[in-house]
């Protein structure tokens, strides 16, 4: 599709680096900021409401949550609570709507502030309240309102130079919560008591990425020492390696960058594993990225492809298996199917700068669709502050009526032409 621009769907006055979308409320909750340095740049938590009207994506700004001097640089959502990687720390934050503001109180209450909106409304004068046939009382204030309080923090880095929190999962039961940093341990808490539950060396060096199966029982992860492992506890199952009937690729030339466990759609008790391989050497002629897929049960290969030659910087996978998000250094956002790794979507530099994260729409969001009329959406966030919509529209299909009726006058044609050229064929 080559190089276009893509309107911004909101642009926050700092950096961007995590985006999630939450299927309850259906907000968009994406955060950032310039962290501990006196820059002038804010650190905050962004709550956004997503309209689709007209086929067109809109959001509002609907509640800034400030973080102080720390940056959130990747969170995760378990229901009504976010796990914030801030630092060297992994902070709990609890966010809510509250009703909208009811009635102003009028009888006897004293309510001064509700008194001097009446008189507002009626040019200033204290009369009658009826004279106009509307009790001004009724009026509400449905303007959203969103509480967010802090209700726990532990320790996911323990790094002495520098300690940062590289990724952060929930269990998809929420019965567990999962974090790497800089220090190359796995830091495993029961949920919600944060109780430790595992605490073990996973990787020489940073922890890339990290992800747990539907049914808990294996964790991967992606560290910087070339390594992807798949763990049992606190034991290691395998290693994984993507390049075993690839010789032409030497050892060491490629690392693991993320991964993701995925479903199959139409099966049900299918299971996927996602890894992205980039090159470990920037070259003057950068050699091609690569996307590999698992199966998620015994970790066999299935598929590998070249996805590029700009260095892959975040992954994701929509919520039914069906869609690869992939975003670049250079900026630019691509979309592919996740059976056979064809590219659907591509947008170059889209971002200009490093893209930090991606997320997909749910299918359903509040209870009715939020894509419309598009197969999918997925937002994506940079460092350029930015965050912004991609949307691939619905792919023509033919109807199966049609494709059937097609095939029975095929047949018929057929028929007729070798009773023609036949007579008595039948």
């Amino acid at each position: 599709m080559g190089k276009r621009r893509i309107p911004d769907l909101y642009r926050a006055p700092f950096p961007l680096y995590t985006i999630k979308v939450d299927p309850e409320t259906g907000w968009v909750i994406t955060a950032g900021g310039g962290g501990a340095s006196k820059t002038g740049i804010k650190n905050a938590v962004h709550f956004l409401g997503l309209e689709l009207v007209g086929g067109r994506y809109s959001a509002t700004l609907l509640h800034c949550h400030d973080t102080d001097t720390h940056a959130t640089m990747n969170m995760a959502i378990g229901k009504d609570v976010i796990a914030a990687g801030q630092d060297g720390s992994c902070r709990l934050l609890r966010f809510r709507q509250n009703q909208p503001r009811g009635k102003d109180k009028v009888a006897g209450g004293g309510n001064e502030q509700g008194t001097a909106r009446r008189r507002a409304r009626k040019g200033g004068k204290g009369g009658d309240e009826a004279a106009g046939g509307i009790d001004v009382s009724d009026i509400k204030d449905d303007t959203t309102q969103i509480s967010v309080d802090k209700v726990g923090e532990v320790q996911s880095d323990l790094n002495p130079q520098d300690p940062l929190q590289k990724c952060v999962r929930f269990s998809p039961d929420l019965s567990l919560l999962l974090a790497g940093g800089t220090d190359g341990y796995i830091r495993v808490w029961e949920y919600p008591s944060l109780k430790e539950k595992l605490d073990f060396k996973a990787h020489n060096g940073e922890i890339e990425d990290l992800d747990i199966s539907p049914n808990n029982k294996h964790l991967v992860t992606v560290g910087r020492d070339f390594a992807c492992s798949v763990w049992s506890g606190n034991q290691l199952a395998t290693s994984l390696c993507w390049h075993e009937k690839m010789p032409h690729i030497a050892e060491r030339t490629y690392r693991y960058m993320a991964c993701r466990f995925g479903k199959v759609e139409d099966q049900k008790d299918a299971l996927r594993l996602y890894t992205v391989q980039i090159p470990h050497k920037r070259d003057r002629r950068p050699p091609q990225c690569y996307l590999s897929k698992w199966d998620g049960r015994n970790f066999l290969p299935m598929l590998t492809k070249p996805c590029g030659s700009e260095v892959i910087s975040t992954l994701t996978v929509s919520d039914s298996g069906t869609f690869l998000g992939l975003g670049t250094v250079t900026g630019s956002v691509a979309i592919y199917i996740a059976f056979s790794f064809q590219r659907l979507y591509y947008v170059q530099e889209s971002h200009g700068i490093v893209v930090t994260d991606l997320a997909f729409l749910p299918g359903i969001l509040k209870g009715h669709s939020k894509t419309g009329n598009y197969e999918t959406a997925m937002l994506s966030v940079a460092v350029d502050s930015r965050c912004q919509m991609h949307t691939v529209r619905n792919r023509r299909s033919f109807p199966i009526w049609l494709v059937l009726c097609f095939c029975m006058l095929m047949l018929v044609g057929a028929v007729l032409l070798l009773q023609h050229l036949f007579p008595g064929f039948l």
